[in-house]
């Protein structure tokens, strides 16, 4: 009895309490790109390039007033012969001129980039083919194709637009070629098991695919075109902006020289800004804008 006593009452084992389940997560916010305001996006674009033009000029006018002398005008004069340039009808007639030889060129150098470049990425043959061909016309100066061509075309148009298409057109064939080689290889094969006509392979698959070299390829053949057409009209045309510059030269007026200058790359602003940028925005708008 005592032992039964002495001996500790037997109680029950507490219950398991169920650990409590960790909350679990929600899901994750979407980061959104929040798109900056009108005047903000305006200020980023148009801020850099006034603070290049700032110290461009800034720069230049100390030089100037350092140096005093009639090779190095001051910016005042420079003004002067701008605004007498522009206010001149012949300075439209020359850039109409101009305009007209550089699109026909670099129309043509575009169509020919187009076709053999995908030809080369595509078909081993062609490739080895054109390569050789590639390689020359990269390394040939654009002075000596503008010499050539006044050679053998004369004065007629055939000269300043074959002259521009020889130039620019290696540099877009090769930007071509590359972007067909980075395409996805899924979107061909595709296209092969269900036997798309070649033009809809064209329309739908190899020109979106190749957007991006595309446009590369049209700024650097445009800006290899400008250079050219100056060299073909200085040295073997009677009208065009080059030959103004020849004009300009002749008669040792730095000033005139520097005016035109400075119009000839306003107009390349004007096409790379205004329509080369403007229509990349527009092509690639569907693009998702990145939040970081």
């Amino acid at each position: 009895m005592t032992s039964n006593l002495l001996k500790s009452p037997r109680t029950a084992a507490p219950a398991a309490v169920p650990p409590n389940d960790p909350p679990r997560p929600g899901p994750r916010p979407r980061l959104r790109a929040r798109r900056p305001a009108p005047l903000v996006r305006l200020a980023r674009r148009v801020l850099p390039v006034i603070a290049f033009f700032v110290v461009l000029i800034g720069g230049w006018q100390v030089l100037a007033l350092r140096d005093d002398s009639p090779l190095m005008p001051q910016v005042p004069v420079i003004w002067q012969a701008l605004t007498s340039a522009v206010t001149d009808p012949v300075f439209y007639e020359s850039l109409g001129v101009t305009m007209l030889r550089v699109s026909l060129g670099f129309l043509l150098a575009f169509a020919v980039a187009v076709v053999v470049g995908i030809a080369m990425g595509r078909v081993e043959f062609v490739r080895r083919f054109f390569e050789p061909a590639v390689l020359i016309g990269l390394t040939v100066p654009g002075l000596v194709w503008a010499l050539l061509c006044v050679m053998w075309f004369g004065i007629s148009l055939t000269n300043p637009v074959v002259a521009v298409a020889l130039s620019a057109a290696p540099a877009l064939t090769l930007s071509i070629y590359q972007g067909t080689l980075a395409m996805d290889g899924d979107l061909r094969e595709m296209a092969y098991v269900y036997r798309f006509p070649a033009r809809y392979k064209l329309r739908y698959l190899w020109l979106p695919a190749l957007r991006p070299a595309l446009l590369s390829g049209a700024r650097l053949g445009l800006s290899l075109s400008w250079k050219v057409i100056v060299l073909v009209e200085m040295f073997g045309m009677s009208s065009g902006i080059g030959y103004q510059l020849n004009n300009q030269f002749a008669a040792q007026d730095v000033a005139a020289v520097l005016s035109w200058t400075l119009l000839f790359a306003l107009v390349m602003g004007v096409l790379e800004y205004g329509v080369l940028q403007g229509l990349e925005r527009r092509l690639n708008r569907w693009r998702k804008v990145t939040a970081v």
